[in-house]
């Protein structure tokens, strides 16, 4: 049974999410605020955490500095709509994705198990391959979602499990046009909404991620008005 950690200054969040994966499955302690969760952590480290960014006494920031100093556990950050700033500084910081709030608690929980399984291949588990996770190759591009590895000719590229998903439905068929909408039942689901703009931040970053393997990388297309598409070379 894997802990997760869940640390909000929210008691709503805190109880409502913390109901959702105990019954998933999962071992939870909450906290509701940074330093609380640093001084349990120093005592005994939770396999995940999840963390809001901002927070009474130590924030979501400082917390995963701290953490990063001891541990390479999976993070992620829990965003208001308005922290994109936040968002790409934490990932910089070393966290592994992040779920902006209002949140589909469903989708919080394919994110988090997502992580997992990543962690589980890192350590040297065995998972179970399936259709979905076998290694995909398109041209330059190599997909490992057991290991949620990406690399461009040769070269590795750090994805969040969003920009992830976003490429692999991309790159599964190319030449073909994905439209926003069909974007976002892969990247959400229809708990929440999320508008065009979302989906472009997310392939606006995965390019710019891509381009720092490579400069002149150009697979994803922009069909104006239409959605994207993978083009293999």
């Amino acid at each position: 049974m894997s802990k997760i950690a869940l640390v909000d200054d929210d008691r709503n969040i805190l109880t409502s999410v913390s109901m959702t994966l105990e019954a998933e499955g999962f071992e939870v302690e909450t906290y509701n605020d940074g330093q609380a969760a640093l001084d349990a952590f120093n005592k005994r480290m939770p396999d995940m955490a999840v963390l809001d960014i901002k927070m009474p006494r130590m924030d979501g920031m400082d917390l995963l500095q701290r953490l990063r100093q001891k541990s390479s556990m999976p993070v992620i950050f829990l965003t208001s709509k308005d922290d994109e700033i936040d968002e790409v500084l934490g990932l910089r910081m070393g966290a592994d994705d992040y779920v902006k709030k209002p949140f589909s608690q469903r989708l919080l929980v394919e994110r988090i198990r997502a992580l997992l399984r990543r962690q589980d291949v890192i350590g040297g588990e065995v998972v179970e391959e399936t259709e979905e996770n076998k290694v995909m190759i398109r041209g330059d591009l190599t997909m490992d979602p057991l290991r949620h590895a990406v690399t461009w000719k040769g070269n590795d590229v750090s994805l969040t499990v969003t920009e992830f998903l976003l490429l692999q439905a991309l790159a599964q068929r190319p030449g073909f046009v994905k439209s926003r909408d069909q974007l976002m039942d892969v990247a959400y689901d229809d708990q929440i909404y999320v508008d065009d703009r979302t989906i472009d931040s997310h392939i606006k970053r995965l390019r710019k991620k891509m381009r720092q393997a490579d400069d002149a990388f150009s697979a994803i297309e922009t069909l104006y008005g239409i959605g994207y598409r993978y083009n293999e070379a």
